[in-house]
């Protein structure tokens, strides 16, 4: 732990992370009264609900609706893909190895799975190529006066 001033405190650490193997953390704080591993943990999980919520908006679904619970459950429907997602990774496209797992992100990015998924639907639901309007159906339209 480096004492900096101005309440700044760094940390540095030899791993395998950084040039020459140097990870070097900053925190800034002010009249905290808690340990430096503690402050550590919470941006580390701050960081992690950070990107989820970056991930969430890259599949959310778009609405006009201003009904609560049906954006309520859009989010929901997001955050759930996304879970898939990195499930999907963890079980599928990574490989164990000695000092952690290695993900494949890159081999199977989120917008490929999302893809994939449209691909699914439409070939479920179909996809509107044409719309017909009857003729017999509209109301004829005012003739301009003459």
């Amino acid at each position: 732990m480096l004492p900096l001033n101005n309440g700044i405190v760094g940390r540095y650490r030899k791993g395998k992370r950084g040039k020459n193997g140097v990870e070097y953390l900053v925190y800034v704080l002010h009249k905290v009264k808690t340990s430096l591993s503690h402050i550590r943990e919470s941006y580390r999980r701050r960081f992690g609900v950070e990107s989820s919520y970056r991930l969430k908006n890259s599949c959310r679904i778009r609405t006009t609706t201003k009904t609560p619970i049906i954006r309520l459950l859009f989010v929901g429907i997001s955050f759930l893909l996304v879970n898939i997602w990195v499930n999907f990774l963890w079980r599928k496209v990574s490989q164990p190895r000695q000092g952690g797992r290695l993900i494949y992100r890159d081999k199977f990015p989120l917008k490929q799975m999302l893809s994939f998924l449209r691909q699914a639907v439409d070939q479920i639901f179909g996809t509107v190529k044409d719309v017909y309007i009857p003729i017999n159906d509209i109301l004829p339209f005012p003739s301009p006066a003459t």
